[in-house]
């Protein structure tokens, strides 16, 4: 058995690695080893003039003083890197990160340089919400998209999905009363079937901030949040995303504020959706807003709150085929990103995660058009 072992090594040995002894020296380093041709190098070109404009906001959150810590820009970088290549936790891409030299030139660190830990994650997690990093993370990529001139100023689409919770059904239980006791084990057995359970009386124990609601009739209720886009029409780039309650009231109440939010133009403007949007108080509050209402309108129950004034232009029709493509952004996000069940719990972290989401498919869309020859 010695034998065969000590021939077994012997070959391994001889085939393909002639000489086994490590390089004592090597000036070899991450920049050589990615091709100049890769997408993440435009990529980060963005990145990096983003993250330059908030310089600011990065220094007031640095501590002068104490012993070195992982920059809050290195911490956003890693974010980013999470949504471009679908790492489902931190945990997960800081064991990449030992070992994946591309992790480690976006980063800008050494090759020998260990990660650091995914509790570093946590314990800056709560000064990159109070620092509100995502919101301005957000607007500065928006920002680099204007200097291009791939926004439209004038033509909108706005739009809700249902994104489930870090919640489980077990954990909706009754706000009043004494908390049940679940026989003992990891993964119990809970009957609630035949119990009447709503967001008034139930809660999650696991994350409060979730509610139980469904996308229709036919669909199953699930404990989620209501993700919400802005979405342009030129380039369809997201202006403004949003992450709020679910409820049935959230996205025509999110798609008034984001147009709010909006520079105000004399110059009237559209703004298009499904037929969800046409109702009587929406189509007011954004006629109210100076937006033309390109809404789908709703025949099925009820009369429809856009006329022939509307539908008759046929910027209506083009705005109805515009509109489909901010399902092109809900869709990344779900499957790319990770998205179709958050990763944290409470609203402010998932909205914090779900801006910065949004601002990296906004990276994907300007260096593709970046590609394209003028």
């Amino acid at each position: 058995m010695l034998a065969i072992g000590a021939r077994i090594e012997k070959t391994v040995l001889m085939r393909g690695n002639p000489d086994p002894q490590l390089s004592m020296l090597s000036s070899l380093s991450t920049e050589d080893l990615i091709p100049a041709d890769h997408p993440i190098r435009k990529i980060r070109v963005v990145v990096d003039a983003v993250l330059a404009e908030l310089d600011d906001t990065f220094d007031g959150m640095y501590a002068s003083g104490g012993r070195r810590s992982v920059p809050p820009e290195t911490l956003l970088k890693a974010t980013v890197l999470m949504a471009l290549y679908s790492i489902r936790s931190e945990r997960a891409f800081c064991e990449q990160l030992n070992y994946n030299l591309l992790f480690k030139w976006f980063l800008d660190m050494r090759i020998d340089q260990p990660a650091f830990d995914a509790t570093t994650f946590t314990k800056n997690r709560q000064r990159l919400l109070e620092a509100e990093v995502a919101d301005e993370f957000f607007a500065a990529v928006v920002a680099q998209a204007k200097l291009r001139r791939y926004l439209s100023s004038e033509h909108f689409s706005v739009d809700g999905t249902l994104l489930e919770a870090w919640a489980s059904h077990k954990s909706f239980k009754p706000k009043a009363g004494p908390p049940s006791q679940p026989p003992a084990g990891r993964n119990v057995e809970v009957e609630f079937h035949g119990e009447r359970r709503s967001n008034e009386t139930h809660a999650s124990t696991t994350d409060p901030d979730s509610r139980l609601y469904r996308k229709s009739s036919a669909a199953p209720a699930k404990l989620c949040y209501s993700g919400h886009l802005l979405m342009e029409h030129r380039s369809a780039l997201i202006v403004d995303a949003e992450l709020t309650i679910a409820d049935g009231y959230a996205e025509r109440a999110t798609a008034v504020e984001m147009l709010a939010r909006l520079p105000k133009m004399a110059r009237r403007r559209t703004v298009a959706g499904d037929k969800g949007y046409d109702t009587k108080g929406f189509i007011a509050e954004v006629r109210g807003l100076g937006f033309t209402p390109h809404v789908a309108p709703n025949t099925s129950r009820q009369r429809s709150a856009i006329d022939g004034r509307t539908t008759r232009h046929a910027g209506h029709a083009v705005s109805m085929r515009i509109r489909k493509r901010i399902e092109e952004p809900f869709g990344w996000i779900k499957t790319i990103a990770g998205g179709r069940k958050l990763r944290y719990r409470g609203r402010q972290r998932n909205r914090a995660w779900f801006r910065i989401t949004a601002a990296v498919y906004n990276l994907i869309r300007i260096t593709a058009l970046d590609a394209v020859p003028a």
